[in-house]
């Protein structure tokens, strides 16, 4: 039997209710659902940097940051997929008792061996339609490098941060990130973590 005949299709409601009652997280690409495999200490140290200091400076405002726990719902036509970036922003939020946002204003992604190529081609295809969306930035974890993809009013632009010296200025949410702070406590090695392959069940 090939790959393609053992595919199971899901419809989203039978996966919210899966995520909700599952000790693992999974994600969901049209009918499709994908496992999450663990991230390493250096990828959580990286995104757990971000999300501090997000938080620290968005105190008392609107926009709130949201953690890996937090999906992102995206839909394009007759298509729906849902996501759990390493770390987000959203200004106009779902209901409290939903489990996942609609209208990001920033996405981000820790990059790791495994999952790259996702991240820069399907995840960034999907995430730059939303309209919402303002900026996805990824993070190298074995590096200082940062990947910007910021809207600008001809579409959105790649910025490439690169150096514990750099900042990414994100002036829509009056925020602004540090590449000293983001790797803070990140010892950098020659070479890159490699980590399992996330498979689709």
């Amino acid at each position: 039997m090939s790959t393609a005949e053992k595919l199971e299709f899901h419809s989203v409601e039978a996966y919210l209710n899966a995520e909700n009652s599952s000790s693992t997280r999974s994600e969901y690409i049209n009918g499709l659902i994908r496992a999450m495999t663990g991230a390493t200490n250096r990828h959580n140290t990286v995104s757990v940097n971000v999300i501090v200091a997000l938080g620290r400076q968005l105190k008392g405002q609107i926009c709130r940051p949201c953690n890996s726990d937090t999906k992102i719902r995206v839909r394009q036509c007759e298509e729906t997929r849902f996501y759990y970036p390493d770390a987000s922003v959203v200004c106009e939020g779902n209901r409290p008792t939903e489990t996942f946002q609609d209208k990001p204003v920033v996405v981000i992604e820790v990059l790791s061996p495994s999952t790259r190529a996702i991240d820069l081609d399907e995840k960034m295809a999907a995430y730059l339609s939303i309209e919402s969306l303002q900026a996805y930035i990824l993070f190298e974890q074995d590096k200082p490098i940062a990947i910007v993809m910021r809207r600008t009013p001809i579409g959105f632009l790649r910025e490439v941060h690169e150096g514990l010296a750099s900042t990414i200025d994100l002036p829509i949410i009056g925020c602004r990130l540090f590449l000293e702070e983001v790797y803070s406590g990140v010892d950098f090695t020659p070479v890159s973590v490699q980590e399992p392959v996330a498979t689709y069940e």
